[in-house]
């Protein structure tokens, strides 16, 4: 067994996803972070006092876009989903909406994906809590296991999420989650189609090996891999019938 991290500044994290981890890890360029470590099943621990420094640039690009019928949108290009999506994208959409944005556009053309579950942390920003974001399914597809929001969304006003055949495996569930949710429109064309769920397995003389143990499964339980996601136009609509559209699909939804 290699070595294990107890706690990050002190705060416990045993038990907690790699990727919240990997949050509690980042922090402004050339501060430091103290890391208590487990050496081994019966190694000594140690706290190790780490500078930051700056290794992922952010993935988001935003900017507010005023229409001629004073419509204000909230334009968010998102190229890929590390470990700074989350929180850079929370950072845009508080800072359009202190500049009165009222729709949102998010940008996931040719976004090839990325970390998976920072497509998932980004997906729970738009969705209301218990919203279905994806199942993952493994070799018994009867055995379906459903990937929720826990919290109230940061988002509520009407998104358009733009897709082009390059917009691939995380970017999807993200489109989808909205998309299934009634909480966004797609606009653009049909997504690339992949959604297998894989793991890598070391063996005895170094190499690995990638095995396919699932894959992903829309809120409305369609097959992404291979298959991808058709949009809702081709070309952008009016807002007007875009919240229509989202409001006849909430009522649908409601029953």
């Amino acid at each position: 067994m290699g070595d294990e991290v107890l706690s990050v500044n002190g705060e416990d994290v045993r038990g907690k996803s790699a990727f919240e981890v990997s949050s509690m890890l980042q922090g402004p360029n050339e501060t430091f972070v103290t890391i208590e470590v487990k050496h081994g099943n019966c190694g000594p621990i140690q706290a190790i006092n780490v500078q930051r420094q700056l290794v992922a640039r952010t993935p988001v690009f935003y900017r507010l876009e005023q229409k001629d019928d004073a419509t204000s949108v909230g334009y968010m290009h998102l190229k890929e989903f590390n470990a700074l999506a989350r929180k850079d994208l929370v950072t845009a959409i508080k800072r359009l909406k202190d500049l009165g944005a009222s729709y949102f556009i998010l940008d996931l053309r040719d976004n090839f994906g990325g970390l998976v579950q920072a497509g998932i942390e980004v997906a729970k920003l738009f969705l209301d809590k218990e919203d279905t974001v994806i199942y993952t399914v493994g070799r018994d597809p009867q055995s379906e296991k459903a990937i929720m929001a826990e919290t109230e969304p940061l988002v509520t006003d009407p998104v358009i999420v733009l897709v082009n055949h390059n917009t691939a495996s995380a970017s999807e569930i993200v489109a989808t989650a909205l998309h299934d949710n009634c909480r966004a429109i797609l606009v653009g064309e049909k997504t690339y189609g992949k959604g297998l769920i894989q793991s890598v397995f070391e063996l005895r003389d170094g190499s690995g090996v990638i095995v396919t143990v699932g894959k992903y499964v829309t809120p409305h339980h369609k097959d992404i891999n291979g298959n991808g996601i058709e949009p809702d136009f081709h070309n952008i609509p009016s807002w007007s019938e875009i919240t229509e559209r989202l409001s006849q699909c909430n009522k649908l939804r409601q029953g």
